[in-house]
C-alpha cells in the first residue's frame, strides 16, 4: 500500500475510536512485511490511564495474527488541528521499535501527511540485552 492508502485507512478506522473523555479520535494501521494490514483505534476508559492507544491496538492485532516484523504504522488523529498534535506517544514509539517498524506515517483529518523513519522519532529505543 502507498503512504496515502495507509493514511486513508487509519483515518477511516479513527471513526470507530472510543474517546468519550478526550474527544480525540485516533486510528492506526500496522502494515506487516507481507503487506497485510491491521487496524486499531484508541479506546479510553474512565479508570485513566487504562485506555489503549490506536497504535498499540493495531500492533497487537498484527502480533495476534502471528507477525513479529512490521513495515510501517500509519496514525491519523481526526480531531487534531495540526500534524504536530498527531504524533505517537513514547510508549507507542517503543512498541513500534520492538517490532522493527521502519516508517511512521502521521496524518490529520484533512489528509495532510508526514512520513518519518522511526529512528527519527525514537533515536535510541530499548533493545533486549543479549
Amino acid at each position: 500500500m502507498t503512504h496515502r492508502d495507509l493514511a486513508d485507512s487509519a483515518r477511516r478506522a479513527a471513526q470507530n475510536a472510543y474517546a468519550p473523555y478526550s474527544h480525540f479520535r485516533v486510528g492506526a494501521v500496522a502494515e506487516a512485511e507481507d503487506g497485510s494490514v491491521y487496524e486499531g483505534v484508541n479506546v479510553e476508559n474512565a479508570a485513566y490511564p487504562s485506555g489503549v492507544c490506536a497504535e498499540a491496538s493495531a500492533i497487537v492485532a498484527a502480533v495476534t495474527a502471528g507477525h513479529r516484523k512490521l513495515r510501517s504504522v500509519a496514525v491519523a488523529c481526526i480531531d487534531a488541528t495540526s500534524l504536530d498534535d498527531s504524533y505517537p506517544c513514547g510508549q507507542c514509539r517503543q512498541r513500534m521499535h520492538e517490532f522493527g517498524v521502519g516508517e511512521v506515517i502521521v496524518s490529520t483529518a484533512e489528509g495532510d501527511i508526514r512520513v518519518h523513519r522511526l529512528s527519527e522519532l525514537l533515536p535510541h529505543g530499548f533493545r533486549l540485552a543479549r
